[in-house]
């Protein structure tokens, strides 16, 4: 692309579908469109651009609004199935450092599979994870301290890292406040689990909005409508997403799912078959590790959840 001295470089810090707000390096925060009709080759995201994107823009469509010109090189990106039918994709967002799961035991609950489906795909698009765990003020009973306690083992021994937190309480805020410092972090999880309340508990001045809880339904009410990136004190960079309901997975082939769950990794080409999905086929070493409890039960029947459910369309073998 040819530039000219009124093209600047920015960074993609909202979108709303139609306009996204680019952030300049002097500070100047410019209303942008795209272009035409631009598009990522290749790319069958419904949104060619993303909040964390890096962009050339210019001020030429006047009334101090701008037009996105170019979006340079990603360094990487992390996306989801639009809808469960649709082939189309969603890009979540670009060129960030980590990805951090919010989860919550209860009001609203947090499913190992949801937690899985999120991990897979960053695994599948080398995006680190780490998992924090909010409103542990809400642990009424040992079981309940039992539970997490379980939860933080089982993925923490498999390379992902996990806090316990309560933005209520302020409790190991620090521990969170330090995990996002100075790196571009991805904030992801159900509506309701706590995303604005960690983060305003450690930048009050932001301020996000945060609503509170549907008692009836135990689920939380959707308060970011839209990606949007915000600049901590603490050099951190954060990108707000709307809460996800269910996160579908873009498709792939069935033996390679495993390749995406790291404790099944180091075992898939020790069975009897080379594309063994791990199910049924006899002289399988993951099933073996399964029954030896070096693999986590519940890890394994979320992959075959995954395998096998409607609404993968995986081609089976």
């Amino acid at each position: 692309m040819k530039k000219h001295n009124h093209i600047k470089e920015g960074i993609v810090t909202k979108s709303t579908g139609s306009w996204y707000r680019v952030s300049a390096p002097d500070g100047q925060q410019v209303e942008c469109r795209l272009r035409g009709k631009l598009k990522i080759a290749g790319s069958k995201a419904t949104n060619p651009v993303a909040v964390g994107d890096k962009v050339c823009f210019d001020l030429s469509a006047g009334e101090g609004t701008g037009v996105i010109h170019d979006i340079l090189d990603r360094k990487n990106y992390i996306i989801r199935k639009a809808t469960k039918l649709s082939r189309q994709t969603h890009v979540i967002a670009a060129n960030i450092d980590q990805a951090v799961i919010i989860a919550t035991l209860a009001y609203p609950r947090t499913s190992t599979g949801f937690i899985d489906r999120f991990l897979i795909t960053c695994e599948a698009y080398s995006i680190p994870a780490v998992m924090v765990f909010n409103k542990t003020d809400l642990l009424q009973t040992e079981k309940d301290v039992e539970q997490l306690a379980g939860l933080m083992a089982m993925y923490d021994a498999i390379g992902y890292p996990c806090h316990a937190v309560s933005a209520l309480k302020g409790s190991n805020l620090e521990a969170f406040e330090a995990l996002l410092q100075d790196k571009v972090s991805l904030l992801a999880g159900h509506s309701g689990v706590g995303k604005s309340a960690l983060v305003n508990a450690i930048e009050p001045g932001l301020n996000l909005k945060v609503q509170a809880i549907s008692k009836a339904h135990k689920k939380g009410r959707h308060t970011t409508t839209f990606a949007e990136m915000f600049s901590l004190s603490n050099g951190a960079r954060i990108i707000d997403t709307p809460g996800i309901k269910e996160f579908g997975l873009v498709d792939f082939e069935a033996w390679e799912l495993c390749h995406y769950f790291p404790e099944m990794r180091q075992y898939f080409n020790q069975c009897r078959y080379d594309n063994c999905t791990h199910f049924n086929e006899p002289g399988c070493r993951v099933k073996e590790e399964v029954e030896k409890g070096n693999i986590h039960e519940e890890r394994y029947v979320n992959y075959l959840g995954i395998l096998l459910g409607d609404d993968t369309r995986r081609k089976q073998p």
